[in-house]
């Protein structure tokens, strides 16, 4: 029995790039991101949760979909690792 083609959802390849290495992944556009970083996390070798990612310099949530952003085939999504920290003040003065 044949699908309906209005009932095959179409696949987007997406480009994720971290540290200057890009991979390519391919979806459909109203997965969560959720299981795309999860794949991302294991194509780098990172643990999952690691990484976070934007996409036109905006933070991508995990229960944010391609389709949510209206992202397109080939459309490319910067990885970075996750920084915990940072004070804008000292913690201690100087005598």
């Amino acid at each position: 029995m044949m699908q309906d083609p209005a009932d095959v959802k179409p696949k987007l390849n997406l480009q994720i790039q971290f540290e200057g290495i890009q991979v390519t992944v391919k979806v459909k556009a109203d997965m969560l991101f959720k299981k795309i970083f999860k794949a991302a996390a294991d194509k780098f070798n990172k643990e999952p949760g690691t990484l976070k990612f934007t996409y036109d310099g905006n933070r991508i949530q995990e229960d944010q979909s391609p389709a949510s952003l209206a992202m397109e085939d080939g459309d490319l999504i910067d990885a970075f690792l996750e920084q915990i920290g940072g004070c804008s003040t000292p913690l201690f003065k100087s005598p």
